[in-house]
């Protein structure tokens, strides 16, 4: 599938692979901060913030993918999106770039140890593959 110029990616980074989510779908990133934990979620549901009085979950995308959690360091960041009616925050190690993809292919059955169902395709950029995420299985997933 051939992606336009014109669709813009913030590509960002989970241990050594590179992920990326639209631009449009992305409210603000921010530096880490205090999550203030809640009982009974999923293990990757880390918690809530406070964003300028509005609470938002946070979900670690490490857990999501069975990647061992580490330490957070100068560069983990959230990136808050925003998803039919939600905001929600997703950390990531770092992100890279605002990039765009002159050709995306469809995603493999597994990426990794990864279901392919989390990821719209695989986009080709000059630093290698990106995996470019479905937010409705990020984010909605059982």
């Amino acid at each position: 599938m051939k992606a336009t110029e014109q669709e813009q990616y913030v590509e960002f980074g989970i241990e050594n692979e590179q992920y990326a989510i639209q631009i449009h779908d992305i409210h603000e990133i921010i530096k880490m901060q205090e999550i203030t934990q809640i009982p009974n979620v999923k293990p990757y549901v880390k918690g809530v913030i406070n964003l300028r009085g509005k609470i938002v979950p946070v979900l670690s995308l490490r857990s999501l993918f069975e990647i061992e959690e580490k330490a957070y360091t100068k560069t983990t960041r959230i990136v808050v999106v925003h998803h039919r009616e939600d905001t929600v925050g997703i950390i990531v190690d770092r992100v890279s770039k605002v990039t765009t993809f002159t050709d995306i292919q469809p995603p493999p059955d597994r990426v990794g140890g990864i279901s392919g169902n989390f990821f719209v395709g695989i986009g080709l950029s000059g630093s290698g593959l990106v995996g470019i995420l479905r937010l409705d299985e990020v984010l909605l997933h059982d």
